[in-house]
């Protein structure tokens, strides 16, 4: 199997168990303390286990290089974890104060601080509303363009702030139980990682990796990318490529929101290769 989002390595775990000492789990993520972490928490396992630093969108490329062809199943989580959001260094987070960087992958050289400082409030308007699916972009990108001009925008905290105050009107009670800045957040994050581009390369490579009757499992966190995968399983079901397995995306159960209310906009699909 191929775990495109290694992560703390929780479902490789799980599915490793099952696995016996001729089963192979090749685990990919671009955040290199993601992959110590799944190291720690994979070395018992009965299985082989390949760890790379590479992001899914070379998936073929990384799976041929261990000399292996085609595979039985692929999963991709598509959710940023909770050790992510709360490293200083990835600068993620809305909730704490931290460097304005949002880069998953070190080696990337664009961070969120230079789109907010750089971009022409158009093209930031633009961006708000495409990948935070923001109405009020036009009005955010106003709010950033003038504080920056004050002086520059480097901390999630002042982004936060401003975005706040950009959409806080007298007499007006906002309804959305998520912070303000939440979709801003989002669309910067998309943007620097290139997520949706490197989503449809996985899911475009998945075919050619996968054997008959292996599966394809993506676990998405907005509708930006679960509409990917939802259109992409259909046109290769009706290409002849895939059978959907879930004919709707299964979701977290109450309790599960309960235990862990990050959970509680995700979407599971899965195909399988026919």
């Amino acid at each position: 199997m191929v775990d495109a989002t290694i992560g703390h390595g929780g479902h490789s775990d799980l599915f490793g168990r099952t696995l016996g000492p001729k089963g192979v789990i090749v685990g990919l993520d671009v955040d290199n303390n993601a992959i110590r972490r799944a190291q720690l928490r994979l070395k018992d396992l009965a299985c082989k286990v390949i760890l790379i630093r590479s992001n899914f969108s070379d998936i073929v490329e990384r799976v041929h290089e261990q000399g292996i062809d085609e595979v039985d199943f692929i999963l991709a989580d598509l959710g940023v974890c909770s050790a992510q959001l709360a490293d200083v260094g990835m600068g993620l987070s809305l909730k704490a104060d931290m460097p304005l960087d949002m880069r998953i992958d070190k080696r990337k050289e664009t961070t969120a601080a230079d789109i907010v400082n750089r971009a022409d409030e158009r093209f930031l308007a633009d961006l708000i509303y495409k990948f935070g699916q923001d109405r009020a972009s036009r009005r955010i990108a106003r709010f950033i363009v003038r504080q920056r001009e004050i002086e520059p925008i480097t901390r999630t905290g002042q982004l936060a702030a401003v975005v706040s105050r950009a959409l806080s009107r007298p007499g007006r009670k906002r309804k959305s139980r998520i912070h303000p800045a939440t979709r801003t957040f989002q669309a910067l994050r998309i943007a620097v990682n290139e997520e949706l581009e490197n989503l449809k390369a996985l899911l475009g490579s998945a075919p050619e990796l996968l054997k008959k009757t292996g599966r394809i499992a993506v676990i998405s966190f907005h509708s930006l990318e679960d509409r990917l995968v939802k259109t992409d399983f259909k046109c290769n079901q009706e290409e002849g490529l895939y059978k959907i397995v879930t004919k709707k995306p299964i979701v977290p159960a109450r309790s599960e929101i309960t235990a862990n209310r990050r959970a509680r906009s995700a979407k599971l699909r899965i195909a399988e290769r026919q």
